[in-house]
C-alpha cells in the first residue's frame, strides 16, 4: 500500500500536473492573425518579395481597361522597414487611378479560403486593394475612413480605420471568405466574409451583396450593375492604380466551408 501524499507533495504533484500542458507536443500553437503570420498548415505562399514567384504566380487582369503588357511591370524591391524584398504595385499606365489598367491576379482560381497578406504604403493617400476572386474588395487607402475606406469590405461594411498602423509601417489582413452559393443557377447563398486587421477582428460574417465598381473594378462588375455574380471560382487580385504600395508574406489556404459561417 503506497503511502498518502503529504501536503507538500501534494501540492507539488499538482503544480506539475497544471505545467505539464504547457510543455506538450500536442499542445496547438495559436493561429497568428497580424503581421510576420507564417503560413500555416496547407496554406500556398503566394507572395515572398522575389521576382520568380511573382511571375510564376501571377499574371495581369486583363479586363476591359487593361493597358500594360506582359511580363509584369510591377517591382520587386527592397522592404525599408525590415529588410528583405517586397513587391511594389508599380506600372506607369495605372498613373492617374485607372485602377484594372495594370492589376495582377493569381493564376490559380479559389472558391473558400483563408488568405494572410501584409502590406505597405508609403506615401499620404496610397491606394491599392486586394479582390476576394477577383470580384470583392477589401480597401487599402490611407486616410479615407468612409465605407469606401482602409479595411471596408468596400461600400458594404464601416471603415475599421482604428486597426490601421498607417503609413511607413507594415499591416495585415487575416481573413475567411466563403463564396456565394448557387442552386440550378440561381444564387442561394451571398458570399461571406470575417476578417482581422493588424489582429484586431474587424468584420464577422459580413455579408457582401454585389461587385462594385463597374466592369473595370473585377469579374461581374459589369453584369446587372453588379448584382450578376456567376459561380465562377477566380483568383486573387491586388489592384494597381499608380501608388507606392508594397506587399510581402501573403499566403492561401484552399477551404470547403459548408456552413454559411466565415468566423474564425
Amino acid at each position: 500500500m503506497k503511502a498518502p501524499l503529504t501536503p507538500v507533495l501534494l501540492q507539488a504533484a499538482l503544480a506539475v500536473s497544471y505545467l505539464l500542458p504547457l510543455f506538450s507536443e500536442e499542445k496547438a500553437e495559436p493561429v497568428r492573425v497580424d503581421v510576420g503570420a507564417k503560413p500555416i498548415e496547407g496554406a500556398e505562399l503566394i507572395i515572398d518579395g522575389s521576382r520568380a514567384m511573382l511571375d510564376e504566380k501571377w499574371i495581369y487582369w486583363e479586363g476591359p481597361r487593361f493597358a500594360s503588357t506582359m511580363p509584369i511591370k510591377w517591382q520587386v524591391v527592397e522592404d525599408p522597414i525590415d529588410g528583405g524584398n517586397c513587391v511594389m504595385t508599380d506600372d506607369p499606365v495605372a498613373k492617374g487611378g485607372k485602377y484594372g489598367a495594370a492589376d495582377i491576379v493569381t493564376k490559380k482560381s479559389y472558391r473558400d479560403f483563408r488568405l494572410h497578406i501584409e502590406f505597405l504604403i508609403m506615401n499620404p493617400r496610397g491606394n491599392s486593394g486586394v479582390y476576394l476572386q477577383n470580384r470583392y474588395e477589401i480597401q487599402i487607402f490611407d486616410g479615407d475612413k468612409t465605407k469606401h475606406g482602409m479595411g471596408a469590405v468596400i461600400n458594404e461594411s464601416e471603415s475599421p480605420y482604428h486597426a490601421y498602423h498607417g503609413i511607413g509601417k507594415w499591416n495585415a489582413y487575416d481573413l475567411v471568405f466563403r463564396a456565394a452559393r448557387f442552386a440550378d443557377g440561381k444564387m442561394t447563398e451571398k458570399p461571406l466574409v470575417t476578417m482581422y486587421f493588424n489582429g484586431k477582428k474587424v468584420h464577422t460574417n459580413q455579408v457582401i451583396h454585389k461587385v462594385w465598381g463597374g466592369p473595370n473594378s473585377g469579374v461581374d462588375g459589369g453584369n446587372d450593375d453588379g448584382f450578376g455574380i456567376t459561380d465562377t471560382p477566380q483568383g486573387l487580385k491586388l489592384q494597381c492604380e499608380g501608388h507606392d504600395v508594397r506587399y510581402r508574406n501573403a499566403w492561401i489556404q484552399e477551404l470547403d466551408l459548408e456552413a454559411a459561417d466565415t468566423d474564425f
